[in-house]
């Protein structure tokens, strides 16, 4: 089904023959290879966790800084890559990126202690980092050259790539493990690395595309980099994550030190003419605001079944890696089957309560599991929560695509990120506070009450969310700036998104300032 999504995306809507109106095709395959090399390294370690406990002697609350380094790394390096390549161009940071995945993968293949291990998701975490936002600023850059507005089909398959890796990653990594042992989820980085090199060398183009629009604003970013509020950013999510790890009454300075770091980036940022987050724009985008919201909330459920029944599979329930990867199999199925169905169709705001009505019932569904449940419950646990995934996300990200300032699409897909890995980081501090020696079933009911509050939590606040309800207009590109462009291009794609409010072009005020510069 992905296949197809991205043969589709590829195919150009015009007659072949070079037309500058057309997406440049061969931007698809790097594009979506690099992007779906972080959410292949969150989901295929789910299955390892135990192995490597085993190996190295480390209870579920110690391996599970392997996921929370790998999230730490890619909060902090999303945004960080999304900056700078808004700043320097896709091309370097793509190449620069995904060689250190390579380079990560090897240290982890041949890491001699649960330590090594740690530094060197940290360094996959950093590299993974740059992928995705490059290919969000190629396709804006292209949307803009071709005066294709909503470049639906590509936006889609990115989503559904990246969604296909995230959800099969648990069933390929254990076949993996079958195979040769833990080691392999690390050691399979190598190839994937070396076809990102090439392609991204082949096919990206060496500068950005030409942009009128640009301007002075181009200058200014190439001018500026704020590297103070990108080390305040990082203390602050560092310290912050350090306490939800052990939240216990003597770590309390690390909250201390959370809240400073806080306070100073906040006035850093507020202050700069150029900062690393443009704290002022979120102010005034309410559904922006609510997007990241959204973001946080439901990947905190997704991750949180995805390592916490990962885990509980292979120790209470006494899996295989193998085995517990076959038991998540239905989750890779249903929600490739629904981003296939509803991929194309810009209802966002029924797909969120949709995603959302389903993932709490996943959760309460949850409950009812024990050591010795019939194989068809775990199977629809796992099915239920495929659904939320092949909807919430590619609904979030067709919203952020016409919420943001176009000039910093890298920057605030990288923050949108952010958010998710955020999610990922209070699922993982979760697990490991209610597993803190052994995933036991007591613990799995407990961890499915907390997925269970945030599900419900994302219901009540995508119901409530009064910009949802209004229908945006279809968004129309400005050719008068895009060579090339006929006015009389058809926008058919994202641009027709329902409840993407205050933006009544891709970027909104911010889009109209940017030209105006």
């Amino acid at each position: 089904m992905s296949a197809r999504l991205i043969r589709r995306a590829r195919a150009p809507r015009r007659p072949p023959g070079g037309s500058p109106q057309d997406f440049d095709r061969k931007l698809i395959s790097p594009m979506i290879l690099g992007s779906v090399l972080n959410p292949v390294n969150s989901s295929m370690i789910a299955v390892a966790l135990v192995p490597i406990g085993t190996a190295f002697g480390a209870p579920p609350s110690q391996t599970a800084w392997l996921v929370s380094a790998l999230y730490l790394a890619t909060a902090v390096g999303q945004p960080v890559m999304g900056r700078l390549v808004d700043t320097y161009g896709p091309r370097r940071l793509y190449l620069t990126g995904t060689a250190l995945v390579g380079i990560a993968g090897l240290l982890g293949a041949l890491a001699p202690s649960l330590d090594a291990l740690i530094a060197a998701r940290v360094l996959l975490g950093l590299g993974t980092s740059a992928a995705y936002p490059a290919s969000m600023y190629l396709t804006r850059s292209e949307a803009r050259r071709t005066g294709h507005d909503g470049p639906a089909g590509v936006l889609t398959a990115l989503a559904v790539a990246t969604q296909t890796i995230a959800v099969i990653g648990p069933t390929l990594g254990g076949a993996l493990i079958g195979v040769g042992g833990w080691r392999t989820v690390f050691t399979v980085n190598v190839p994937l690395s070396l076809a990102c090199l090439i392609l991204g060398a082949r096919r990206l183009p060496k500068s950005p595309a030409p942009d009128p629009a640009d301007g002075a604003r181009t200058a200014r970013l190439s001018r500026r980099v704020d590297l103070l509020g990108m080390a305040l950013f990082a203390a602050l999510l560092t310290s912050l994550m350090l306490f939800l790890m052990r939240p216990q009454a003597a770590h309390g300075y690390l909250l201390v030190l959370a809240g400073a770091a806080a306070t100073a980036f906040v006035a850093r940022e507020l202050r700069v003419a150029e900062p690393f987050v443009d704290l002022r724009l979120l102010a005034g985008s309410a559904p922006l605001q609510a997007t990241f919201a959204r973001q946080v909330l439901s990947y905190t459920a997704s991750y949180a079944f995805l390592y916490g029944f990962t885990q509980w599979l292979e120790q209470a329930r006494g899996l295989h890696a193998s085995q517990a990867g076959l038991v998540l199999l239905p989750l890779s199925l249903s929600a490739l089957v629904v981003s296939g169905i509803t991929g194309r169709h810009q209802a966002l705001r029924a797909k969120l309560l949709i995603g959302s009505t389903v993932q709490s019932a996943a959760c309460g569904t949850l409950l009812l599991v024990h050591p010795t449940c019939a194989v068809w419950l775990l199977i629809a646990v796992s099915t239920l929560m495929g659904i939320p995934q092949g909807l919430i996300g590619l609904a979030n990200q067709s919203a952020l695509y016409h919420q943001a300032d176009p000039e910093r699409m890298g920057s605030a897909s990288g923050l949108l990120r952010t958010f998710t890995y955020l999610g990922a980081m209070i699922a993982s501090a979760a697990d490991a506070a209610f597993f803190p020696h052994r995933a036991q079933t007591t613990g799995l009911h407990h961890l499915a009450l907390f997925m269970l509050g945030g599900a419900v939590l994302l219901l009540m606040a995508t119901a409530l969310d009064r910009s949802l309800r209004r229908p945006n207009r279809p968004n129309r590109p400005d050719t008068s700036a895009t060579d090339g462009a006929d006015g009389g291009v058809d926008t058919h794609g994202p641009a027709d998104a329902e409840g993407v409010a205050g933006t009544d072009r891709a970027g909104g005020p911010a889009d109209r300032k940017g030209r105006a510069d």
